[in-house]
């Protein structure tokens, strides 16, 4: 499959620019890091960590990462093990970044309750060109042999019924309902279907195909990079390392980052909704949100949590959009519409056309059928959306595009 890349309008995360001395201490390393394994106290077997084969490689590692398009948007949450990879580009080794436009068909049972809705081809391939566009700012796409971007369906898509049952060979319906999701699922006898066993595999495989060093994951993923490893070994490759990270809370406080529950912070979300919303980071949250998705270092942090998060939000923003857009938002810089001017009820293609985003409610209506109008960051899609009076839009920001968004005042 061809993937052509939309050209964006972000800026590139600042590059560190010492890859050598970062090879040395490792700090980079570990930060924000909850687990690598296996260490060699870990069995007799294993005789080398990952700091020392980082140490003594003759050549660069290939670091291993893959996402599943199964929605268009990315938010924060998405980005650590991204900023991971990274690191590990700028310390001088191969980010393989595996687009999983065949695995996001059967979808990831981990930590699900239920089985997964099968995508399409045609979703799939829409989802993934987004994805890239999205992380085009953190990882870096320029320097000759520092990114390989794989599709899985390039090998998955292949797979005879032969070496699909080795791969199921080399597993134990015993050691996949161990799995933490499917052992739950099994206690409650909700369904677990058979398609959903050959995900770990398949993915497990995808380090084969790719001769993974090191796979990089979630909490949530240790018995699928650990699948990989048992398959290497299978098919007489090193055995990966595995590179556990933390899953990131939302805005709320109290549960993971995620867009349907509405505490999350979109890579697409405009620089001023950005701001807005990491200013409201909770005070307990602030300094794993500064180790996990900044490079400032932590004991220089300001005492104030008031301070600390003013200074996250300007550094998140500065990251995906530059100096210049901080400067806007701190100066003011964001255009009003009042709402006196509107006679409600009223729907949403009338606003835009009154508030001068739109020509017409015409134009509003086409701009919100081809997705190109946002609400708080959140993507209107109804032409039909209207509201009853204008206390239900106070404060909000109306976004058209990537550049035109006003804020809606009384």
């Amino acid at each position: 499959m061809t993937i052509t890349y939309l050209t964006s309008t972000v800026q590139s995360i600042d590059r560190i620019q010492h890859p050598i001395s970062m090879a040395q201490n490792f700090s980079w390393l570990r930060r924000g890091v909850v687990e690598i394994f296996p260490q060699p106290t870990d069995s007799d077997s294993e005789t080398e960590s990952l700091e020392q084969r980082l140490a003594t490689t003759d050549r660069p590692l290939r670091i291993k990462y893959g996402i599943d398009p199964t929605g268009a948007e990315i938010h924060l949450g998405h980005t650590i093990p991204m900023r991971k990879l990274r690191a590990f580009q700028d310390a001088g080794h191969t980010a393989v970044l595996i687009i999983g436009d065949f695995t996001a068909r059967i979808g990831d049972p981990s930590g699900k309750s239920e089985v997964r809705r099968q995508l399409s081809q045609q979703e799939v391939e829409k989802n993934a060109q987004t994805y890239l566009e999205q992380v085009r700012p953190i990882l870096d796409f320029d320097t000759p042999g520092r990114l390989e971007v794989k599709y899985n369906s390039q090998w998955l898509s292949k797979l005879d019924l032969e070496k699909i049952l080795e791969l199921l060979s080399t597993m134990t319906v015993g050691q996949m309902l161990a799995k933490e999701g499917f052992a739950e699922r099994y206690k409650k006898e909700n369904p677990i279907f058979l398609h959903e066993f050959l995900y770990p595999l398949m993915q497990g495989f995808d380090s084969v195909a790719v001769e993974a060093d090191v796979e990089l994951g979630g909490t949530d993923q240790k018995f699928n990079i650990a699948v990989g490893r048992d398959l290497q070994r299978h098919f007489g490759q090193k055995p990966q390392f595995g590179v556990l990270l933390p899953i990131l809370i939302g805005i709320d406080g109290v549960q993971k980052m995620s867009k349907s529950l509405g505490n999350y912070v979109g890579l697409l979300e405009h620089p001023t909704q950005k701001y807005q919303k990491l200013q409201g980071v909770p005070d307990h949250l602030l300094e794993q949100y500064f180790e996990l998705l900044t490079d400032l270092p932590l004991e220089k942090l300001p005492d104030n949590p008031r301070d600390r998060q003013k200074l996250l939000a300007r550094e998140i923003v500065r990251q995906y959009h530059g100096n210049e857009a901080v400067k806007n938002i701190e100066a003011g810089d964001v255009p009003e519409f009042s709402l006196s001017r509107v006679e409600f009820p009223a729907k949403l293609s009338y606003i835009l056309n009154v508030s001068g985003l739109c020509k017409s409610s015409g134009e509003g209506k086409r701009k919100i059928q081809e997705g190109g109008v946002r609400l708080d960051g959140d993507r209107i899609t109804d032409v039909d959306t209207s509201f009853q009076t204008p206390g239900e839009l106070y404060g909000r920001v109306l976004q058209l595009g990537k550049n035109k968004f006003v804020r809606l005042v009384e």
